[in-house]
């Protein structure tokens, strides 16, 4: 019930009310506790939700309950955020009210505000099997398949996976509320992933994984190696014009690309019942495709599936993929910086469909420490006057890379990470005449072993100049691996949220994040991180994390 006096808000105040609370209905999704699975449910019908006080920061129990109430401990992590100290202004006009007279006598430093309560976003239980569907089985592909079986089985730990090991802070931080993120939000388990895959080379997964040399063969790969020759790559939409250093044998033929795309949305299908999967999530783990610059055939869904009857060079395999993936609802994430479902006609019509989608091009190494370094120059006001990036990569997207039309597109991901986060437009003399190159080289020795070298000179007080060299000796999959694996489980977490469309929410393991119309990409790799929680909390009901902290500090 509301506090004894207080008025309802109406109108676009109650709107304002609405979006800064996120109460969570008890019985909601399920989520795992002390290793125990609950299943998710959809959240408790309320026919008459009521009115909650709103007072204080506290995330606490429910309006009128005056405590956690007798559930209060099974829904201990996610208690719902209902309070919040309001002043004068939100929901109530200053001056006297026409036919109301003078407002109450309250006082005018804080007002209790009376709101309707809401609820945690609905969200499917994670029941049955995830069929997570790579496109390509290579290097990365193969680390993620592999390095799930062997922590299936204990022989190693999810170092690198947010979804495994991350943990998200809940309330206050007086509240000592820090659960595991997988026992907070109602993810699917590592025990229930299927594996697919297309690719143009019919290795199957084991074959593929010696080719590519990222796991120890003894440690890593022989002792499931029953499990990964089980695994065998259907064959491909692939065409050589699009990844020119590759040749393909297991690829699929059709008069028309609608008739190939077709063909995928068939095997979807087939391995979906096959595999008795209940949902199913596709992963783009394959090479970087030639540039292509957003065009007419882009733009609505109609000249988009004309273009695909008439083999039009603007469709690329990967979008292919990525209309077979949303045609058959299944969401699709983008790990290359192929244009693949970035660009109107695909967003239109995942919205349409109800499907997430995202990308692109997989953050892992050298943009990654871009996106930390560069929002420390920029928070101490420290000049950049120049940045040179080189890498050395011996696998196959090293060679991939090595086609100039490639690297294109490749380097039009990387490039624009700096400009985003330093934003030269406002800080013209610190980084107005920043000098930015970046160059990938094909070096076979080494393999998936990639080295990035940075060098990057800097300017402080008085413009004295001082430099930073960066020597990053990385394994290219390694760090791609995880990524994989939270996007799939994250990517069916929002199909089952009802979240459609782009997922910005998941920038933080992109170079190039997918953004609405008409906003500028988030790459600040601390804020992106702050947003994925923060989206968690929203979809949860538990309240965002703003880090004011003023509180702590104000007398009761």
């Amino acid at each position: 019930m509301a506090h004894s006096g207080s008025r309802p808000v109406h109108g676009r105040d109650s709107r304002f009310a609405a979006r800064l609370l996120r109460p969570r209905a008890r019985g909601g999704a399920g989520h795992r506790l002390q290793g125990r699975h609950r299943p998710a449910g959809r959240a408790d019908p309320r026919p008459e939700p009521g009115l909650a006080a709103v007072r204080g920061e506290r995330a606490g129990a429910g309006a009128g309950s005056g405590g956690r109430g007798a559930r209060g401990g099974i829904d201990h992590h996610r208690r719902p955020a209902i309070r919040l100290r309001l002043s004068r202004g939100i929901g109530e006009r200053a001056g006297p009210r026409s036919g109301r007279g003078s407002r109450d006598a309250r006082s005018s430093l804080e007002r209790t505000l009376a709101v309707p309560e809401t609820t945690a976003r609905p969200i499917a239980p994670a029941k049955g099997k995830l069929g997570v569907l790579c496109v390509g089985l290579g290097a990365v592909a193969t680390t993620f398949i592999a390095g799930v079986e062997n922590i299936r089985r204990g022989a190693s730990s999810p170092i690198g996976s947010l979804t495994q090991m991350g943990t998200i802070r809940l309330g206050k931080r007086t509240d000592g509320r820090a659960p595991l993120i997988r026992e907070f939000a109602p993810l699917a388990a590592l025990d229930d992933l299927v594996f697919g895959a297309w690719d143009p080379i019919p290795h199957n997964a084991y074959e593929a994984a010696l080719h590519a040399g990222v796991l120890d063969k003894h440690e890593h790969v022989e002792p499931i190696a029953g499990f990964l020759k089980g695994i065998v790559p259907m064959p491909a939409v692939f065409e050589q014009f699009y990844v020119k250093r590759l040749e393909g044998v297991n690829v699929k033929s059709g008069k028309t690309k609608r008739d190939l795309a077709e063909q995928l949305r068939k095997d979807i299908r087939d391995f979906k019942a096959k595999h008795k999967c209940s949902r199913l999530v596709m992963v783009w783990c394959a090479s970087t495709e030639v540039f292509i610059a957003p065009g007419p055939t882009h733009w609505t869904l109609d000249a988009f599936e004309k273009a695909m009857d008439a083999n039009d060079p603007s469709i690329a395999p990967s979008m292919l993929y990525a209309w077979a993936s949303i045609m058959e609802g299944v969401p699709f994430a983008n790990g290359a910086p192929n244009l693949s479902c970035d660009f109107p006609a695909m967003e239109q019509l995942a919205k349409d469909k109800g499907v997430p989608i995202g990308g692109k091009d997989f953050k892992t190494g050298q943009t990654m420490l871009k996106t930390v370094l560069s929002p420390m120059f920029k928070a101490r006001m420290l000049g950049v006057a120049g940045w040179y990036s080189t890498n050395i990569l011996g696998n196959r997207d090293g060679e991939v890379l090595d086609d100039p039309e490639s690297f294109k597109t490749k380097e039009e991901s990387k490039l624009g990470v700096l400009e985003h986060i330093l934003q030269p437009q406002l800080y013209p003399e610190l980084y107005g005449k920043m000098y930015h190159k970046v160059r990938i080289n094909y070096y076979p020795p080494r393999g998936d072993n990639k080295e990035g070298w940075d060098n990057i000179d800097i300017f402080g007080w008085l413009g004295y100049p001082m430099q930073i060299k960066v020597d990053f000796l990385c394994r290219d999959s390694i760090l791609a691996a995880p990524l994989v694996l939270d996007l799939a489980i994250f990517f069916d977490l929002a199909q089952r949220a009802g979240m459609s469309g782009i997922q910005e929410w998941l920038s933080f393991y992109f170079k190039s994040p997918q953004v609405a119309p008409g906003l500028y990409p988030e790459h600040d790799l601390f804020i992106q991180h702050t947003k994925l929680k923060n989206t968690l909390r929203y979809m949860m009901g538990e309240e965002q994390i703003t880090h004011l902290g003023i509180e702590y500090y104000q007398e009761s």
